[in-house]
């Protein structure tokens, strides 16, 4: 399969994944903006092809705060992640899935409520 990248592979070995890098939304948002943001991302991901059962395992791997676990669940559905942060991934079957990082991180700059 031509989709996995060296930069996900070390050695022959897969890299672990992790979380993105820091990133700041262009105004700060609350918790809310943030939850709503996402919920429309995942609602509408699987219209723009792919497979739904990969859409659900990286959304689980994505909301799951546990990265051993997150690599398991991606892992077990054959994802095959392009960058290791997750923001570009595969499947066996080489459709790209694109993430982007409000879904897998949250802003540097998030309105904290007390």
């Amino acid at each position: 399969m031509g989709c996995y990248s060296s930069k996900a592979k070390t050695e022959g070995r897969k890299e672990k994944i992790r979380r993105p890098k820091s990133w700041k939304h262009p105004q700060p948002i609350s918790r809310a903006e943030l939850t709503q943001m996402r919920e429309e991302f995942w609602d509408t991901a699987p219209h723009y092809g792919g497979k739904k059962e990969i859409w659900d395992a990286l959304r689980a791997a994505a909301e799951e705060e546990d990265l051993s676990l997150a690599q398991t669940i991606i892992d077990s559905a054959g994802v095959i992640a392009h960058n290791t942060d997750l923001t570009i991934c595969y499947d066996e079957k080489g459709s790209k899935y694109e993430l982007p990082k409000y879904v897998l991180r949250d802003p540097s700059n998030l309105i904290r409520t007390k």
